[in-house]
Parts: C-alpha cells; sequence; structure tokens
C-alpha cells in the first residue's frame, strides 16, 4: 500500500515499472545535440497537417502508438490515457488520444505535465485500479506562439529570458512487471506564485516552485542532492536554472547544482541554434526524459533520478489581465532496481 512519508512524499510500496517509452519531435529538435536519441524526428514542423493544432495532436498519436508497438500489445490492453498540453481545453491530447478507444483522463499541469502524468499513473497502477497506463504530453512551437504570444506571422521579436516551445511528443507506459526501471516516490507539488508577471519569463516563474519542491522532497525524504546520481528540471532554461540554485542556497542552504541537469538547456545547443533561453512546453521534459534519461538508467549509467516537472498555470486571458504566473512543480524518482 501506498503511504505518506513527511508531509508530501507518497512512497509505493510495489513500485510500478516503466515497460515501454518513446519520443518524437519536430525539425529543430532533431538538429539539436538530441536529434539522434529521439524515435523519431519529422523533417518539418508542419507534420502533414493542416494547421499547428493538428500537428500537435499528431505528435501525441505516434508517441503513444510507438509506446503500445513497443511493448508488442494491442490497443485494447491499455487501461488508461493520462495526457495533457497547452492548448486550451488539452485539445491537443483529446484529438491525439480519440482514435486508441481507450479511457482517457486529460491533464492541465502546462510543462510540469510528464511529471505530472507518471506521477499519477504510478499511484493508479500501485493501487491496483489499473495494470496499464499511459502517461503522455505534446506540444508544438507554433501553436504555443499562437496561443499564448503571437501567431509567427506577426514577426514578434521575442525576449532574450523567452524559450523556445519544443516541438515534440512524448509517451511511456507504466505497469506491473520485473523490468528494471520503478517509480518508488512521487510528490504532488503546490502551487508558488512570486508574482512574476513577465509572460516571456517564464524560467524565472517557475523556478520558486522548482525550488519548493526539490526541498520538500529532500526533507521528506531525509536524502541529500548527492545521493541522487541526477537531479532533473523540467524546462527552467538558462535563466531559471540560475534564479533555482540562487533560491535554493539562499532560502534552504541547498546545493544540487553539481547533481542538477535542466531539460530546457539539454534539447538544444544555444551556441548554434536561436533559442534564447533554452526549450520549454510540455514536450521538453518529456522527450528528454523518454530519450536519454530512460535509456540511460536502463543501461545502468543512472542509478536514481529525481525528475521534477515545472509548469506555469497560465492562460491567455491571465496574460492580457497583468496577472502574476502561478506556478508548480511535481516530483516522480526514477530508480534502476
Amino acid at each position: 500500500m501506498a503511504q505518506r512519508i513527511g508531509k508530501n512524499v507518497i512512497e509505493l510500496s510495489e513500485p510500478p515499472c516503466i515497460l515501454s517509452y518513446s519520443s518524437v519531435t519536430g525539425k529543430t529538435e532533431g538538429e539539436g545535440p538530441m536529434g539522434k536519441e529521439f524515435d523519431f524526428c519529422y523533417p518539418d514542423d508542419g507534420i502533414g497537417k493542416a494547421n499547428w493544432n493538428e500537428a500537435e495532436a499528431e505528435l501525441l498519436f505516434q508517441a503513444v502508438n510507438r509506446t503500445i508497438e513497443k511493448r508488442k500489445l494491442y490497443r485494447s490492453d491499455i487501461d488508461l490515457i493520462l495526457a495533457g498540453d497547452l492548448l486550451n481545453q488539452c485539445t491537443a491530447s483529446t484529438f491525439g488520444a480519440k482514435d486508441f478507444g481507450v479511457p482517457f483522463a486529460g491533464l492541465f499541469g502546462a510543462c510540469s505535465t510528464m511529471a505530472y502524468a507518471m506521477a499519477m499513473a504510478a499511484v493508479m497502477v500501485e493501487g491496483r485500479g489499473f495494470d496499464n497506463v499511459i502517461a503522455a504530453t505534446s506540444s508544438h512551437f507554433c501553436s504555443a506562439e499562437k496561443q499564448f504570444r503571437f501567431p509567427l506571422e506577426y514577426g514578434g521579436q521575442r525576449a532574450q529570458t523567452t524559450q523556445r516551445t519544443v516541438t515534440g511528443g512524448a509517451a511511456c507506459l507504466i505497469g506491473r512487471g520485473f523490468e528494471p526501471l520503478v517509480i518508488p516516490r512521487v510528490l504532488f507539488g503546490r502551487i508558488t506564485d512570486y508574482g512574476v508577471k513577465d509572460a516571456g519569463n517564464m524560467g524565472a516563474a517557475m523556478a520558486p516552485a522548482a525550488a519548493r519542491t526539490i526541498c520538500d522532497y529532500l526533507t521528506d525524504t531525509g536524502t541529500e542532492p548527492e545521493d541522487y546520481d541526477l537531479i532533473l528540471t523540467g524546462d527552467l532554461g538558462s535563466t531559471g536554472t540560475a534564479l533555482l540554485y540562487d533560491l535554493l542556497y539562499d532560502q534552504y542552504r541547498i546545493d544540487i547544482s553539481p547533481v542538477h541537469e535542466d531539460c530546457g538547456n539539454l534539447i538544444f545547443d544555444p551556441n548554434k541554434q536561436d533559442v534564447h533561453s533554452g526549450g520549454s512546453g510540455c514536450a521538453c521534459s518529456g522527450v528528454v526524459v523518454c530519450a536519454r534519461i530512460i535509456p540511460q538508467m536502463i543501461k545502468g549509467n543512472l542509478k536514481r533520478v529525481l525528475f521534477v516537472g515545472t509548469g506555469a498555470l497560465l492562460s491567455p486571458e491571465v496574460v492580457l489581465q497583468g496577472k502574476s504566473i502561478p506556478c508548480i512543480a511535481h516530483a516522480a524518482e526514477l530508480q534502476r532496481r
């Protein structure tokens, strides 16, 4: 049975396994330093669809479908798909998952969605309500720009603190089994709002939520940063990463820099690609985890990873109203048996 450790962490007595995983991306991601690690990279961001929303839905569909096929399962073997994205009413996830014909639950965690979905799936499987649950997410640079900033045709200038939304889809299958990679503990984050109003500086808005979740997790589990091979944050980018280090040390006297990486800093090459402060979007942490972290753990190169997905819980209306941006960070610990 699952039990709570401290105030926030949930420990799973029968840790579910990661049974399968997949990542698909767009052209720019394929040209980055992780290009050869993704399962598939589309040659253009149109993905052969009529509009950007349909293109994003196709990315999610392909990630989920490849995950099922890798495990040599039928679609009917899947008990539930947990998925979310950045678009209104999670439309990319809805249209991407509708043809599978299996139960679906839409999640909104913004860029924290992959960690959120993995944590939810692990709790559901450990509770024996489900056998096979897919955690999935997607994002698309063009659909996100159209919704939250300006359509690309507008030609607006982007500040140096902005990040490029990753065009991609990611999925992993969580269930019971004897595979080497398990999820023994999870944490559902608390909303944190430091009053940041700049929608062009998501790193600054999300860094406090990441700091809070990391501190809560380490405190409740009685662990130190050096107990992990890697502490991986979702998509703070270069701006948010620097702020995270300052917040953790100034407020909690915690230094994670020797074992920390950020997905927004890993997926693009800032010297060769014009991505400003790095990568972002739901797919940012999703494709990095499914393309690099899980394979490295299965190979034995990493044995214990704390994955902290970060998300800005804003909407286009909130931005126009000049409100501050509430943020959240969910955590899922990945461990090799």
